[in-house]
């Protein structure tokens, strides 16, 4: 009897790789993992070449709570959240060839830290933050045009850090707090 070979796994990619990372800073957070264990898992996690590999670093790990990573896409046309909408911990926006709007500034935030992880190919973005919100866009690579964003001049802070990591196409992403 000849057993069929298995299906490699899928490679991992850099928003994999983060998303594993995030995981594990949560369980050292919450106390399910020792410092010793979260670096000795980081660096598994890091050189991690297919998501096989990502899992047996996340083995044992208590399960993701619900509600914690949502993806939102199209192919094309408009990708559109406002007024009170729950935002999840992780949340991924993909779209092809189309128009992209988040508002955030009445959205229900329920976590100190908010990753967008964009993979946007053609067509504009806009995303509005809440007054006090820090933003973040170390992780964010841009293909065409720059990103478009502003802090606030008298910043405030203290409210939830959101940051924006993926790519951006040939689009241009505008960022900007609200007003109230």
């Amino acid at each position: 009897m000849s057993s069929l070979p298995q299906e490699p796994s899928p490679l991992a990619g850099e928003s994999d790789r983060d998303t594993a990372v995030q995981r594990l800073q949560e369980a050292y957070a919450e106390g399910h993992i020792t410092h010793e264990e979260m670096d000795e898992r980081l660096d598994r996690v890091l050189v991690a070449r297919t998501r096989g590999d990502l899992a047996q670093a996340l083995g044992s790990l208590p399960p993701e709570k619900p509600g914690t990573s949502a993806t939102i896409g199209a192919l094309s046309g408009r990708i559109v959240r406002r007024g009170p909408w729950r935002v999840p911990r992780t949340l991924r926006v993909e779209s092809a060839f189309g128009r992209v709007h988040l508002d955030l500034s009445k959205a229900v935030i329920e976590h100190p830290v908010i990753d967008i992880v964009l993979g946007l190919g053609t067509g504009r973005a806009k995303i509005t933050v809440p007054r006090d919100a820090v933003v973040d866009l170390d992780g964010l690579k841009s293909g065409w045009k720059d990103t478009v964003y502003r802090p606030p001049r008298n910043a405030s802070g203290g409210g939830p850090t959101i940051r924006f990591t993926g790519a951006m196409g040939y689009g241009r992403l505008r960022i900007r707090h609200a007003r109230r």
